[in-house]
């Protein structure tokens, strides 16, 4: 599939950063906070709600390529038609709240008919956290035969840190870094580790073998603009310091 120079780059490099406005998220000041502050830190790309409105908002205000999230397929069509350059189906984190399952069954079904509806646009498909780690790797590679070009991981929502500062950030991103570590060493397109990701284990991350991270909650739930623009540049720094070389040397 043919995918935004910027992107093909910084995940070849083990560099990108996706910053996520949250699939839920439809308010249109909220979002473009976000992605002002994505712009302005360096992120490589944005995550938005699959909306039109929004995309064409959204473009507006960035150089950077557009991906929207939806967990329905004929959601992305017209967000397409909008302007979005890239499509994934997940970011499932802000369903488990009010009880909403997606198994490998349901995922694998949406991306084949997502592939049916655009065959030709990059699509990264997320990997429910709440399957099993042996299920979570025969689904990536299902998703894989499937048509996705992207796999995304999770696991923030299920982890329950018991101790505060650097311990707790790691402890936090711990499912989503085991879940990168072995769908990686099993797919052969770029995995992005999301969902409970921070500066301090975005660079865990990159060592487990993803190509890059995607961000959410610890930019978009800042209350001022120069805090989202100092927390995605210190994202991108602690990027900076992981040599890709160095790791499969």
């Amino acid at each position: 599939m043919t995918m935004p120079n910027i992107l093909q780059k910084a995940l070849d490099q083990g560099r990108a950063l996706k910053i996520i406005s949250g699939l839920n998220n439809f308010d249109p000041q909220s979002v473009a906070a976000t992605v002002k502050a994505a712009q302005l830190g360096g992120a490589t790309f944005v995550d938005i709600a699959a909306d039109p409105a929004l995309v064409r908002l959204v473009r507006n205000l960035t150089t950077l390529p557009i991906c929207v999230s939806a967990v329905e397929p004929q959601r992305f069509v017209a967000a397409v038609e909008a302007g979005a350059d890239l499509i994934e189906i997940g970011n499932f984190d802000s369903f488990y709240a009010q009880g909403r399952r997606f198994e490998a069954a349901e995922v694998l079904a949406l991306t084949l008919e997502t592939r049916s509806l655009l065959p030709n646009i990059t699509l990264s498909v997320t990997v429910p956290h709440i399957l099993e780690l042996d299920q979570q790797v025969q689904l990536a590679e299902e998703l894989v035969k499937a048509g996705a070009d992207i796999i995304q991981t999770e696991g923030g929502t299920s982890s329950n840190p018991t101790h505060a500062g650097t311990l707790g950030l790691i402890e936090k991103a711990a499912p989503t870094l085991a879940a990168a570590y072995e769908i990686s060493h099993a797919v052969s397109v770029p995995v992005l580790c999301a969902s409970g990701i921070s500066s301090v284990t975005a660079p865990l991350a990159l060592a487990a073998g993803a190509a890059g991270v995607g961000v959410g909650s610890a930019i978009n739930q800042l209350n001022s603009e120069i805090a989202m623009v100092a927390a995605v540049r210190s994202l991108v720094e602690a990027l900076a310091t992981v040599s890709r070389d160095r790791i499969h040397a």
